[in-house]
């Protein structure tokens, strides 16, 4: 496949806080996540340079979007982070390449700008000892 802008995001679901998956990709304005991995150094005395090695693989997400508390849309999924403490599936699709993900919600702030917009920066972090993983 060749470079490919952002643009036609297809999926992103998350649980809401009983375990129903709900798209809402349509409030969503724009996304940022990591998949980092631990590195430890393990440099002997006898190394003029650095030896690593890899530790656990991890997951953060930073979903950014319009506030929507209509029917299934995400306040609804958002709005139990306080009340809850469920895993959730976050499921994310661009370009026919999927990762699927556990996360827990760690907040759900709400922004009223100067020019009126209700906005969200939800935190989401990887739980449950799977490798975050493309297919």
């Amino acid at each position: 496949m060749a470079k490919e802008s952002g643009l036609g995001w297809t999926t992103f679901s998350v649980d809401d806080g009983s375990g129903s998956l709900r798209a809402i990709v349509n409030d969503i304005t724009d996304v940022s996540f990591s998949t980092p991995r631990a590195v430890f150094d393990v440099t002997g005395m006898d190394k003029s340079a650095m030896e690593r090695v890899l530790g656990l693989a991890d997951f953060s997400c930073d979903a950014n979007g319009v506030f929507n508390d209509a029917s299934n849309m995400s306040h609804e999924v958002f709005s139990t982070a306080s009340s809850t403490s469920v895993e959730r599936d976050l499921n994310m699709t661009i370009s026919g390449k999927t990762l699927n993900v556990k996360v827990f919600v760690t907040d759900y702030p709400l922004t009223r700008g100067a020019d009126g917009a209700l906005t969200f920066a939800v935190p989401m972090v990887g739980t449950g000892g799977a490798v975050p993983t493309w297919s």
